[in-house]
């Protein structure tokens, strides 16, 4: 019933305005509301705090259906659930009640989450972004970059450096509002693909953030984030089956539509072979993304390694979908005519964000390793 229900909103509401908000780089906050109607925003968060709590597997399922539409929807989906999920975790009572509720109901259009700075990506724990204490405030100086729906966010969780005496234990995190005095918007980026999430650098400049804005424990923030990650990687994962199965349709569409030779390309061998692939991988994928969010639905423990194997999977898999989706249309897929070059360019980014592949291989290989007694 939920897959059904966000489809039918996705492709009546979302997949319409794809093309046009690829086009023109805007997303429209309109939108973003109505998926907060829907109760889009809140699919992590327990009842008692607004949320619709439907765990982990439902939000995968519903984020599949949402990137199939449109990718910078999902992307924007993504980021929004995860700062409202980190605050319901990591936050005192008055946090939650405080920013909670405008994040799940739509007063706010979007959260977004600053982790990365113009010299600190892979490494996180390098972030060189202070907080100095100041009596009952926190003085915040620094820059972050990439950071989604930083225009459109009413909060947007801050990870700054508190002590220098240690890398990962000196960074906290901060619950900064953009109407802030200190909090500067700066450029937006000129993307490749999800256009539409609109995504740019912010600057602290003196931002007085009160103690009581603090998320956690001071030294947190560094395992905060990570643990935020885990659960985004999943959401990624979704991201990048949702656009592969927009493009394995086109494909299958195209095929039969497509004459060569006197008849449609679909019945040549070919053709039915890289449908047959496309097909294959891309169901492996969503059943590593499925376990995943079941091993973090039961609760039992880590799903690190899982949420890495399915990002790492989806993502490249996703890729390579709609790399041969685009080989399927042949010249006109190489156009703006046929959604698929949109499909190549919006599933290229999740082989990066949320911890590029390099590094989803590292956190294997390192649970790997760890099995047998190695390093």
């Amino acid at each position: 019933m939920l897959r059904d229900s966000v489809r039918s909103f996705a492709q009546d509401r979302l997949a319409p305005l794809a093309a046009e908000i690829d086009r023109t780089a805007t997303m429209p906050v309109a939108t973003l509301r109505e998926m907060a109607d829907l109760g889009l925003n809140g699919m992590l968060v327990p009842e008692r705090h607004g949320g619709a709590e439907m765990g982990s597997v439902a939000y995968t399922v519903a984020m599949r259906e949402i990137a199939e539409a449109c990718a910078s929807h999902a992307v924007t989906m993504g980021v929004t659930n995860m700062v409202a999920e980190t605050i319901v975790r990591e936050g005192n009572d008055d946090q939650i009640r405080r920013w909670a509720p405008p994040l799940i109901d739509g007063t706010f259009a979007a959260g977004a989450f600053a982790l990365s700075e113009p010299h600190s990506g892979s490494d996180a724990a390098a972030l060189s972004a202070t907080a100095v204490r100041d009596g009952d405030h926190y003085v915040l100086n620094g820059s972050k970059v990439f950071i989604t729906s930083a225009k459109h966010a009413g909060l947007v969780i801050v990870m700054a450096r508190t002590s220098k005496e240690s890398k990962a234990g000196g960074i906290s995190a901060f619950l900064v509002e953009p109407g802030m005095e200190g909090y500067v918007l700066g450029r937006k980026e000129d993307k490749m693909g999800q256009r539409g999430s609109e995504t740019y650098l912010i600057t602290l400049e003196d931002c007085r953030v009160s103690a009581s804005r603090r998320l956690g424990a001071e030294g947190r923030g560094f395992h905060i984030a990570m643990r935020s990650l885990d659960s985004g990687r999943i959401a990624v994962a979704a991201q990048a089956v949702g656009t592969a199965s927009a493009a394995l349709a086109a494909s299958a569409r195209y095929a039969q539509e497509r004459k060569q030779f006197g008849r449609s390309i679909a019945s040549f061998q070919a053709i039915q072979w890289k449908l047959a692939d496309m097909a294959t991988e891309l169901e492996a994928a969503w059943h590593l993304t499925l376990r995943a969010a079941w091993l973090k639905d039961r609760g039992e423990g880590a799903f690190g390694r899982e949420a890495a194997m399915a990002k790492v999977f989806a993502s490249e898999v996703g890729a390579k979908i709609c790399e041969e989706a685009v080989q399927i249309h042949g010249g006109y897929g190489y156009t703006r005519e046929f959604p698929v070059e949109r499909y190549l360019r919006d599933v290229r980014v999740t082989r990066i964000y949320e911890g590029a592949s390099e590094v989803q291989r590292i956190v294997i290989a390192r649970h790997a390793l760890a099995e047998v007694g190695g390093a």
